[in-house]
């Protein structure tokens, strides 16, 4: 059973606070903004590094902290690259089922290894007292968060299915997730080159989030 929206409905959105980011208004120069969750991984990040540099195009990476300190090189080669990188936690830990105090010290413990105001909530998963004390620490955070879900995650979805999610619902100013990591190679190897060329020929450009 589906438990979760391809694309994020309007109510949902205005049940957080309005600083996070669902998608970027545009006024005349159509683009979008891929981002990549869980990484970095030895297989699929250097993947998606090849795929972008092929269709000169910029992305955001949200990292795990732990990922980082496991594959540095690979860390390394994406913060080379000139892609934009942000913190994912350390653990990829749900804010619904951790204390305020060890999720903010898990997101601390990954800026260790990410040194970036960028930050997405695994799962989406963030209380809203948990958001309170990390702007109040530092009000220089952005949260992000998406606005088109690829579901490379779901292993019970087809390749094709991933790559119709994204072309179903993708809009100049979507926020799209995709995952570089294990659980979602499948799926995404297959969609992303899709979609890159989808939107090079709808003239879109594919820009990284704003830091």
């Amino acid at each position: 059973m589906v438990s979760y929206w391809v694309k994020t409905p309007r109510w949902l959105k205005k049940l957080f606070p309005p600083e996070m980011i669902w998608d970027i208004p545009y006024e005349s120069d159509p683009a979008v903004y891929l981002t990549f969750d869980d990484g970095p991984h030895p297989t699929a990040t250097p993947f998606v590094l090849e795929q972008l540099e092929k269709y000169d195009a910029g992305a955001t990476f949200f990292c795990v902290g732990n990922n980082v300190a496991r594959y540095p090189d690979v860390y390394t080669r994406l913060q080379k690259s000139g892609h934009t990188t942000g913190n994912h936690t350390y653990n990829h830990i749900n804010g619904w089922k951790t204390t305020n105090s060890h999720y903010l010290k898990n997101i601390e413990q990954a800026g260790k290894h990410i040194h970036s105001r960028l930050f997405r909530p695994p799962y989406g998963r963030i209380r809203l007292s948990q958001f309170r004390k990390l702007k109040r620490k530092d009000p220089r955070w952005k949260i992000y968060m998406w606005d088109v879900l690829s579901a490379d995650f779901d292993r019970d979805i087809t390749p094709q299915q991933c790559l119709d999610n994204v072309l179903s619902n993708i809009r100049p100013g979507s926020i799209v997730l995709f995952h570089d990591s294990e659980k979602a190679w499948e799926r995404m190897n297959f969609a992303l080159p899709h979609v890159l060329e989808y939107c090079r020929k709808q003239n879109w450009k594919m820009k990284a989030l704003p830091a």
